[in-house]
C-alpha cells in the first residue's frame, strides 16, 4: 500500500525545485533556442531539462512507476502505477514571458488518479491533493465557487494547436458563451487553469485536443476541491485529454447543453 501523503510530500518538493529552475531560466532565456514541434507549438532546452531533472527525482521516489511525460519519457505503461508530467505547462507563455505557466505532476494506479501537484511559478502558487485529501493550495483548504448561474459563470477556455479539427468546436463555444456567461478568458495554461477552477476563481474550464500530462493533476485537484471533470458528453473518458470539460459541478449540466448542440 503506498503512503500517498508521504509521496504528495515529496511531490510537492519536486515541483517546487522544477519551478525555481523555471523562474531562474526565464531570468535569461534566449528565444533563439525555441524549437516548434507542430504548427505553434514550441518546446525548448527549458522544457527539456525540466522534464529530465523531474523524470529522475520520481524515479528514485518510485522505482516501481512508469511514466507518461510531454517531452518524451516513457509512454503508455504497463506498470501497476504511471507518473503523467508536464514539465512546463504553458510553455508559449512561457517564452513570451507571460502568466501563467507552471509543473504538473501526477500519479495514478490503472485505475484511478492518487495525487496531483501543479506548481504555478508565476504566483508563486503550490496546489496539491491525494486520493481521499481535500485539495490544498500553498497548504490552505480550497473548494470550487457556489455560483450556480450560468449568467454569471466566469469560463477559462483553451484553443489547442491543432486549430483546423478544433475550429468548428472552438467557434461554436464562443458563438453560444459570449453574453451569456460573466465573462471568457484564454489563459494558455490548462493545468493551472483546473487548479484556479479548484479554488473558485472560474467556474469552467473547457479544451478538447490535450494530452493526458496536461490535465491528470489538475482534474484530481479540481475534484478533490468538490468540481467535476468529464468528457463533452458528460461522461468518464477525459483521461485522454481529448475532450476535458471541467466545472465547479453545480453548472456542469449547463455547460453541456453548450457543448451538445455542436
Amino acid at each position: 500500500m503506498l503512503d500517498l501523503e508521504k509521496i504528495t510530500l515529496k511531490v510537492r518538493e519536486i515541483a517546487l525545485r522544477a519551478g525555481a529552475f523555471l523562474r531562474k531560466e526565464r531570468s535569461g532565456f534566449d528565444r533563439s533556442k525555441v524549437e516548434k514541434k507542430n504548427a505553434h507549438d514550441y518546446v525548448s532546452y527549458v522544457d527539456k531539462e525540466s522534464e529530465r531533472r523531474i523524470v529522475a527525482q520520481l524515479r528514485e521516489l518510485l522505482p516501481e512507476a512508469g511514466f507518461i511525460a510531454e517531452e518524451g519519457s516513457g509512454s503508455l505503461t504497463t506498470e501497476n502505477y504511471c507518473w503523467l508530467v508536464d514539465p512546463l505547462d504553458g510553455t508559449t507563455n512561457f517564452i513570451h514571458n507571460n502568466a501563467p505557466y507552471c509543473v504538473s505532476i501526477a500519479l495514478r494506479s490503472k485505475e484511478e488518479l492518487l495525487v496531483g501537484v501543479v506548481y504555478e511559478v508565476c504566483r508563486d502558487e503550490l496546489y496539491w491533493t491525494y486520493k481521499g485529501a481535500p485539495s490544498y493550495l500553498n497548504n490552505k483548504e480550497i473548494h470550487v465557487s457556489d455560483v450556480s448561474d450560468m449568467d454569471e459563470a466566469f469560463v477559462a477556455l483553451g484553443f489547442p494547436y491543432d486549430s483546423q479539427k478544433y475550429k468548428p468546436l472552438a467557434e461554436h463555444i464562443v458563438h453560444e458563451l459570449y453574453g451569456n456567461v460573466g465573462g471568457m478568458r484564454l489563459q494558455g495554461a490548462a493545468a493551472a487553469e483546473l487548479c484556479y477552477v479548484a479554488a473558485g476563481r472560474f467556474e469552467a474550464r473547457i479544451e478538447g485536443l490535450l494530452g493526458p500530462w496536461d490535465i491528470a493533476a489538475g482534474s484530481i485537484i479540481l475534484m478533490n476541491a468538490g468540481g467535476k471533470v468529464t468528457d463533452y458528453s458528460g461522461g468518464g473518458d477525459f483521461y485522454s485529454g481529448h475532450e476535458v470539460l471541467a466545472t465547479n459541478g453545480k453548472l456542469h449540466d449547463g455547460f453541456l447543453k453548450v457543448l451538445g448542440k455542436k
